[in-house]
């Protein structure tokens, strides 16, 4: 047959390498400060994680207990997965900042606001208390900046309880709680949503999730939903990898990105943030501040 010229033989393309959006330093930082607290503490499992709350790039994706993977084999099976986005769990009072966000940006409530905190309240068969409640017997007016500082259960479900039960599930679905975030690593876990008859009939199922109860993500998730109100009320999407690269540094490939859903106006989460302030500053949030 007839023989190609050379210049229309495909070349051999060129090694690319992946680069990932982590920061190798920060990487092991934050896994040597895991493994410590966890040992601190006897904890059976931790995750930290850092992320670029405009762009959804994880600086940092520490889990433990961890495994070497030059020697796996060695490794308990539990240890293979990652389980800050295979695992799902309660995030209780983090997600209280969220439920603010919902009220403030549904207008239930206004950020100059106060609720009367009985300390523990009956709801049907059912006793809703503050944690502190036994040790401290604290009661009285909060702002909506004290309910958080505080870390407030009851406060919580009075200013849920402003919202009818039908919008709350209904922003539970808008904040995609019940969706992956779409990291695009193996395994991630997503659950539903309980049955919306069931959270809007039973008396106590939107109380315990006001305060965090009873709504179940994974650690990933209740990040991106901390990110949306750290960048302006965006929900981004988490990613770890920032694409291929030739020998020469350019880009080959990269991932594209959605235009992220906005969940929140700026004013809502500028609000929330600076509740969130006051919570480090001189609230239950404390042990969190960082010098300078």
């Amino acid at each position: 047959g007839p023989t190609l010229p050379v210049s229309s033989l495909p070349t051999e393309s060129a090694p690319q390498q992946m680069q990932l959006t982590l920061d190798s330093r920060l990487q092991r930082v934050a896994q040597e400060g895991l493994r410590k607290t966890l040992r601190q503490f006897a904890a059976k499992r931790g995750t930290v994680m850092v992320m670029d709350v405009h762009t959804g790039a994880l600086r940092a994706l520490a889990v433990e207990p961890t495994f070497d993977p030059n020697r796996y084999f060695d490794a308990d099976l539990a240890w293979l997965k990652n389980w800050a986005i295979t695992d799902l769990y309660e995030p209780g009072s983090t997600f209280k900042p969220i439920n603010i966000a919902i009220a403030l940006e549904a207008d239930v409530i206004g950020p100059d606001d106060t609720v009367y905190d009985e300390g523990q309240i009956q709801i049907g068969e059912w006793t809703i208390q503050n944690s502190d409640y036994e040790a401290s017997g604290r009661t009285g007016t909060l702002t909506i900046t004290d309910v958080l500082k505080y870390s407030s259960n009851v406060g919580m479900v009075h200013i849920m309880d402003q919202m009818p039960a039908t919008d709350f599930y209904e922003w539970l679905e808008t904040l995609e709680v019940d969706r992956p975030s779409g990291i695009s690593l193996p395994a991630e876990n997503a659950p539903p949503l309980k049955e919306r008859e069931q959270f809007v009939n039973s008396w106590v199922d939107a109380a315990t999730a006001s305060f965090g109860q009873g709504v179940v993500m994974t650690p990933l998730k209740l990040l991106q939903l901390q990110a949306a109100i750290a960048n302006g009320g965006y929900l981004v999407t988490p990613t770890v990898v920032q694409g291929l690269v030739d020998e020469r540094g350019d880009w080959q490939w990269q991932p594209s990105r959605s235009t992220p859903k906005r969940v929140f106006s700026q004013q809502t989460t500028e609000a929330v943030l600076k509740m969130m302030e006051a919570v480090v500053e001189d609230g239950t949030g404390e042990p969190a501040q960082i010098p300078g």
